[in-house]
């Protein structure tokens, strides 16, 4: 399209653009309406949570293995209470540092070469553990994956954001997510059956597969059009949302509404401007959302998933309990996936951290009210030593922290696991996106790090129901920290997001 046949254009959706009337938001959806049709969309998103698909497998692979390798024959590589919380929680400590370097690669690379990147330290991460001779190469393979999980976790909700058309956003932006339980519950799938005929190296050289996909797949999908606007490659970022909206849709109008939003922001943030509330309130909304997901207590509890459940002794074998839990958060995922554009942010939010409240309460009360003969737990004081003792369950009580761990996992994934990397994508400023991305995973995984890294220990000193009571009182932060601070973003373009918080105006989120 011609420069001078788009310009009676250009005029007419920045005045609908600033005024967001009733009426033109209506029209406009039913103009998008058929771009939500076009399934290469859908195939861009596939190939880039497939990242997230090897970031959930990585994360729960000590899972299984811890178990396999506190048995292991050789001394190099058999794990103690030390070495296994390390192996537990190196992972994060890598994934903070990829956060951090995606600020840099998010703005350089881009979106789509960042996620791509990630592929290298992931392919080389898994390699050294699937022939690891000693703890050294173990603890090295999982910092690359979880750098790998870093880069990953702060370039993919972005990428699909800016991608994604305003009525599937909601949808799509539950899709890492989707795939991260996907590949969680495919690593406790692998960890019970191949278990039984290979061993726990088998599992890493599985992981090389969902990478290698990935960088093939990507390779013919598009950047992201506001970050190619961003650089000035205005013929490339047309062409970019031409290929996602599909060449028979009116894209030239959400081109103009996109490339109207770039042109007003420059192109790097200066510290001045980190003052303007336009600027900081998305961003420490985001960051304080993070850094509550992660004290809630998922990643200790999918961690020590096996290990836990040995502990309490539930009346199935803990590998068994462990998939049972994966399926659960898969199905929880997927109501979340179908229901956020419908529902809205906020409702789902506040359901969340009310089910995991309640559940991280029955857990700690269980643990501390019912005797140790009951549970099956020995002085209550030991987590990966419970490897070598009977786990044989007395009881049919012992289905309480089964269900609980299943009711945490649900809500969590039913709200504060994909909405808060959604809501980090949708809300940050353009101009900011990528650092702040970058920021949000830094602090979410060194809270993660922090505490993994001490969930054995303060197991081993003050017993399992206090990291859970405490996880409890958090969940309660939640829900005040949702009704304060979270604004409801439900079928709003990027653009009314950004106005929003730039005027302060509510009308421009009705």
């Amino acid at each position: 399209m011609e420069p001078s046949a788009r310009e009676p254009l250009v005029r007419k959706t920045r005045s609908s653009y600033r005024t967001f009337t009733e009426s033109a938001s209506k029209r406009l959806d039913k103009e998008y309406l058929r771009s939500l049709h076009n399934k290469r969309l859908y195939l861009a998103v596939f190939a880039a949570v497939l990242g997230n698909f090897s970031f959930g497998f990585a994360l729960v692979y000590p899972s299984p293995v811890i178990p396999a390798l506190e048995a292991d024959p050789s001394p190099a590589l058999r794990l103690n209470q030390h070495t296994a919380s390390w192996f537990g929680s190196v992972f994060t400590l890598g994934a903070a540092v990829g956060g951090l370097s995606a600020m840099l690669l998010n703005d350089r690379l881009g979106r789509k070469l960042s996620i791509m990147f990630s592929a290298l330290p992931s392919a080389v991460g898994y390699a050294l553990m699937a022939g690891a001779q000693g703890i050294g190469m173990l603890l090295l393979g999982r910092v690359l994956t979880g750098y790998a999980g870093g880069v990953t976790s702060a370039s993919i909700p972005v990428y699909i954001s800016e991608i994604s058309h305003a009525g599937v956003r909601g949808m799509l932006g539950a899709c890492p997510q989707l795939m991260a339980v996907l590949g969680s519950l495919v690593l406790y799938a692998l960890g019970k059956y191949l278990g039984l005929v290979l061993d726990w190296r088998w599992l890493a050289v599985a992981g090389e597969v969902p990478v290698l996909t990935m960088i093939i797949l990507l390779c013919f999908m598009p950047n992201s059009p506001r970050f190619l606007l961003s650089q000035g490659k205005d013929d490339e970022a047309l062409g970019s949302l031409c290929w996602l909206r599909g060449k028979d849709t009116d894209y030239a109008r959400e081109y103009e509404q996109i490339k109207d939003s770039v042109r007003k922001q420059s192109q790097r943030i200066s510290c001045a401007e980190i003052k303007d509330p336009f600027i900081y309130k998305p961003i420490l909304i985001a960051v304080g959302m993070r850094f509550l997901q992660q004290l809630s207590g998922v990643t200790c509890v999918l961690v020590y998933l096996q290990s836990i459940f040995k502990k309490t002794s539930v009346i199935l074998k803990p590998e068994y309990d462990a998939a049972l839990v994966g399926l659960v958060r898969l199905f929880s995922v997927a109501i979340a996936a179908v229901s956020m554009d419908k529902a809205g942010r906020k409702v789902l939010l506040f359901v969340s951290a009310g089910v995991m409240l309640v559940s991280n309460l029955t857990m700690g009360l269980y643990i501390h009210f019912v005797p140790a003969s009951q549970n099956g737990t020995i002085a209550n004081k030991t987590l990966v030593s419970s490897a070598n003792l009977p786990a044989e369950p007395t009881n049919y009580i012992t289905l309480i922290p089964l269900l609980a761990t299943m009711f945490f996992i649900m809500g969590y994934a039913m709200g504060w696991g994909p909405i808060t990397w959604l809501l980090m994508s949708e809300i940050l400023p353009l101009k900011a996106r990528g650092v702040a991305s970058g920021l949000c995973v830094v602090v979410s995984w060194l809270t993660a790090f922090t505490l993994t890294r001490f969930f054995l220990w303060v197991v081993e000193v003050f017993g399992l129901e206090v990291p859970f009571l405490f996880f409890a009182v958090i969940c309660a932060g939640n829900i005040l920290f949702t009704g304060c601070c979270v604004p409801e973003t439900k079928g709003r373009s990027l653009e009314q997001i950004e106005a929003f918080f730039r005027t302060g105006r509510r009308s421009f989120m009705r």
